[in-house]
């Protein structure tokens, strides 16, 4: 569509047509890319109340001068109306989004201080100043918003950060966020209110200095822990602690005013959050300085998100692992609460150097660099020995058998089910698409596999713009109206005729670009779902797993990512029959702890010297489900006959 003439009347059509809710800014000159094939040149003059485009009149009037360079481009939001409450004026306050014509507040746990700094820009009052928390400017009364905000900073409009419907927890109205912006009438009226800044040659390097009752001070060291550096570095966008050292290497800054006495807990989101630092003389050279890391250095990867994987940490200019000597729940335990990934539900090989060793956490800490260990880079370990940890945020997305059979989803240590009320077409599509089981599927409703089983989410509705499953709304944890007989029962297909609208430009066809790293798996022959030979989806189509090297820890992986409890045995020599199609794994080689087969070593995907004769079979012992037991230690198994 031309961009000349065209207004938010006719975008006001546009995102309700396509469920988008409301236009939040018109971008003109092929933002995102210039179209093909026809453009329609015509002038629409749309009222703003029709409900699709086609709808509208249009004017004899034509820019016959369009060119693909001219395309109109838009961006929507499901938030109508941006707002500070409560606060002495507009420019501070507990912030208030208008969702659908519903005012919701914010979670305070998962918003920071990048996004108050679009808010603030957005609202015309310049920079953040504070992001307080716990309900600072008292309680809201509207619903509680369950979206988690993921901006960078430096987006003009909220509506274009990247949002996740997919809260981590349930908050409280005493855990609502607010904002002070830099025009409001005085940022540094409330009790604990302070902005910080590190002089140095960056943003995130140099002498700390905070700006308390209206003046700058510098921060006497001896006053400062790890606990409040994390607060600052969290504060400034910069991550996390890399060092804290003393600032003789700068200068003594502007104010001869210092600042002593402020404690942190570690968690906070900024200063405004720990207690008043009180104002002392200076003293030179006991200045704090203190340099954070402008990346994130720590992670969790191999196992298809942010809270589950083998342990890295980023040092010295590259990311290396962790060793597995000492390591145990405590250790998991502070980085599963560092990455903000709930809690430790349990405690795969890596490369690049091995830079900790002999970790020793008790588990209280807020961050991993306040654990003893033997060093940076001091270690007698191979990558074998590599630290893998899962948290409690960890969540994956499957279907039973492969690529068909029930949704099913992993939170919280175990599955659950996924409900089919208001699934569409597309959310179907997305679903095979992200699991590399093909384009389309259609969906039904079914009675649940496993009576254990919780119904885990309900109305999971992805909409045509919607990139990924997480971004996808659907209901709030557990909390559902899904009965026994409405459990989604999904089958995939490769057929790409007819798909339903999609932004996803990945494929499962043969030399086309993957759409994750995840590979369906699946055990046939055994007469269930948890016994049979191993077989692979890749390319389009199902294929066998060489025995080679096959072994019980190769055994466990399957039956742990399949949800079948421990393994019996491993089964080779084609005991459950021949497979067909393409030998795609050989000489895999897991540890037995890794969550998935593709986390473990392995030949290059379909290089292989075997024949059908020696497909691998497993034999698992069933059904079982993890469930956490409070104020003890380890995990409760139940096996299911």
């Amino acid at each position: 569509i031309c961009e000349a003439d065209f207004d938010m009347k006719d975008a006001e059509v546009v995102c309700r047509q396509l469920d988008c809710g409301f236009p939040a800014v018109l971008l003109r000159g092929a933002h995102f890319g210039e179209g093909q094939g026809l453009i329609r040149t015509e002038e629409i003059q749309c009222r703003g109340n029709e409900t699709r485009i086609h709808d509208c009149p249009t004017s004899t009037r034509e820019h016959q001068s369009c060119t693909h360079s001219n395309d109109i481009s838009l961006v929507c939001t499901d938030y109508s109306g941006y707002r500070l409450v409560g606060g002495p004026d507009s420019c501070s306050g507990q912030v208030e989004l208008q969702y659908r014509g519903e005012n919701r507040t914010v979670c305070d746990q998962y918003w920071d201080l990048r996004d108050a700094t679009v808010l603030c820009q957005q609202l015309g009052c310049g920079e953040a100043v504070a992001a307080p928390e716990q309900a600072w400017f008292g309680q809201g009364s509207g619903s509680r918003g369950v979206d988690v905000f993921d901006c960078r900073g430096n987006e003009t409009y909220l509506s274009q950060c990247a949002v996740s419907s997919w809260g981590r927890a349930a908050c409280s109205h005493g855990q609502d966020a607010g904002v002070i912006c830099s025009s409001a009438e005085n940022p540094s009226i409330p009790l604990h209110v302070g902005s910080t800044d590190l002089r140095g040659e960056s943003h995130c390097d140099g002498q700390v200095e905070v700006h308390y009752n209206s003046t700058w001070g510098r921060l006497l060291q001896h006053s400062w822990g790890y606990r409040e550096a994390s607060v600052v570095c969290r504060q400034l966008g910069c991550v996390s602690v890399v060092q804290i050292y003393n600032s003789s290497v700068y200068e003594t800054g502007d104010s001869a005013l210092c600042r002593t006495g402020i404690q942190c807990s570690g968690d906070e989101s900024h200063l405004v959050n720990c207690s008043s630092p009180q104002t002392v003389s200076c003293n030179t050279g006991q200045d704090a300085a203190l340099l954070c890391s402008a990346q994130r250095s720590l992670r969790l990867v191999g196992a298809g998100g942010d809270c589950a994987g083998r342990l890295e940490v980023y040092h010295n200019g590259s990311w290396g692992t962790v060793c597995d000597d000492s390591w145990d729940l405590a250790d998991s335990q502070v980085v599963c609460r560092q990455l903000q990934c709930g809690t430790a539900l349990s405690p795969q090989m890596g490369t690049g150097p091995i830079w900790l060793d002999e970790v020793g956490c008790l588990g209280n800490e807020s961050s991993l660099w306040e654990c003893p260990s033997a060093g940076w880079g001091r270690h007698d370990c191979g990558h074998k020995e590599d630290v893998g940890v899962v948290c409690s945020e960890f969540k994956e997305l499957r279907l039973a058998e492969g690529c068909s059979g029930q949704l099913e989803v992993f939170y919280n240590g175990t599955w659950g089910n996924v409900c089919w009320n208001s699934m569409s077409e597309d959310t179907v599509s997305v679903i095979c698409q992200e699991l590399n089981c093909g384009k389309s599927g259609r969906v039904v409703d079914s009675a649940p596999r496993r009576d254990s089983a919780p119904h885990r989410l309900d109305y999971f509705n992805c909409r045509p713009h919607d990139s990924t499953l997480w971004h996808c709304p659907s209901s709030a944890w557990n909390q559902n109206q899904c009965t026994d007989s409405e459990v989604a029962l999904i089958t995939c297909s490769a057929d790409e005729k007819s798909v339903p609208q999609s932004f996803k430009s990945c494929s499962t066809a043969s030399g086309q670009e993957i759409c994750s790293n995840s590979w369906p798996l699946r055990l046939v022959g055994g007469g269930g779902h948890c016994s049979g030979r191993v077989e692979v989806y890749h390319n389009g189509s199902w294929g066998t797993v060489c025995d080679d090297s096959w072994d019980l820890q190769d055994a466990q992986v399957v039956c742990r990512q399949l949800g079948c409890g421990d393994t019996v045995g491993t089964v080779a020599n084609t005991s459950f029959g021949p497979g067909n199609g393409t030998i795609w794994l050989d000489e895999v080689n897991c540890r037995g702890s890794e969550l998935h087969l593709w986390d473990c070593w392995h030949l290059p995907l379909g290089q292989s010297d075997c024949r059908h004769k020696e497909d691998a079979g497993v034999t698992c012992t069933g059904e079982w489900e993890q469930l956490e037991v409070p104020g003890c230690s380890g995990l409760l198994s139940i096996q299911e006959y």
